[in-house]
This record gives C-alpha cells, sequence and structure tokens, in this order.
C-alpha cells in the first residue's frame, strides 16, 4: 500500500535500485499520461519502477518499463502493465534533457512515482552509472557514518 500523505505528497512506490547503482546529477518532475484502470492500480500502490527507465523520442519523453499492475476490479477493457506511457515536461524540460542524455553515458530513471495534489507524478533523475569501486566507497561511507553516530550516541547515554 502507498504511504500516508504529506505536504500534499502520497509516494506510491520508490526505485531504490537506482539511487545503489547511478549516480544522481539532477533530477526532474513529471506528470504521467495515464488511462482510467493504471489510476485505480495505482491508488492502491500497485507499481513497481525497477529496470525502467525514461527516453527522449520525438520531442516527447516515455516512460519504458514501468510496470503497473491490472485492476482487478476492470473488465475486459483493462490496461497493459507495460505499455510505453507519455511523460508531461515543458518544452524547455524537454529540449535541455534531449542535450543531455546524448552525452556520453547518461540516463533517464524514474527515482519515485507519488501522487501530487491528486495527480499522479514521476521523479526522473539523469544519472550516469556507478563503477564497482563507486559502489564500494559509498558503502564505506556509510559504515564509517553509521560507527560514527553510534559512538555518538553511546557515548551520550553514558553520561546520562
Amino acid at each position: 500500500m502507498a504511504e500516508p500523505a504529506k505536504d500534499g505528497i502520497k509516494i506510491i512506490v520508490q526505485n531504490r535500485k537506482a539511487r545503489h547503482d547511478y549516480e544522481t546529477l539532477d533530477t526532474f518532475e513529471a506528470g504521467i499520461a495515464l488511462q482510467g484502470t493504471e489510476v485505480k492500480s495505482l491508488r492502491l500502490g500497485k507499481a513497481n519502477l525497477v529496470d525502467s527507465y525514461a527516453r527522449v523520442e520525438d520531442n516527447e519523453v516515455f516512460l519504458h518499463k514501468a510496470h503497473i499492475s491490472e485492476y482487478t476490479e476492470a473488465n475486459r477493457f483493462n490496461h497493459d502493465p507495460v505499455r510505453k506511457r507519455k511523460l508531461l515536461l515543458h518544452r524547455a524540460e524537454i529540449n535541455r534533457l534531449r542535450g543531455r542524455v546524448e552525452e556520453k553515458g547518461l540516463t533517464l530513471i524514474p527515482l519515485k512515482l507519488y501522487f501530487k495534489r491528486g495527480r499522479a507524478k514521476v521523479e526522473l533523475a539523469l544519472v550516469r552509472g556507478k563503477r564497482e569501486y563507486d559502489r564500494r566507497q559509498d558503502i564505506a561511507k556509510r559504515d564509517a557514518r553509521r560507527q560514527v553516530e553510534q559512538a555518538l550516541k553511546e557515548r551520550t547515554l553514558g553520561r546520562a
């Protein structure tokens, strides 16, 4: 089920693997063109962003391989779960994205899917793939930070 709303935002699904595998350079908020049964399925939290990506095609941006499960209460006019979905961005944003994506090694990846004031939105990130040693460095930094926080916590608890 989706997370409760805070600040008018109700998060449906997050792509945690993307933050691990990629270095985020820039983020964009885009609307997403959906069919009726897709919206109902999203309200139930039935979506998955793993292995999905966005691509600029003919001056428009499309989301590929994002899985929104079929709505179980729908009839035969249900949607295709992995269809290509149009993302709604301003022309200047699309032009800027096209220029950046054509650079070597940059990709558009969805980080999260959420409702904002009743409208479905997707947070897109312009990313560069991390190398294995970059991932190891990130893990080492995170472990060191945890150890420092734990030591400070023990020290403050020891005095009280």
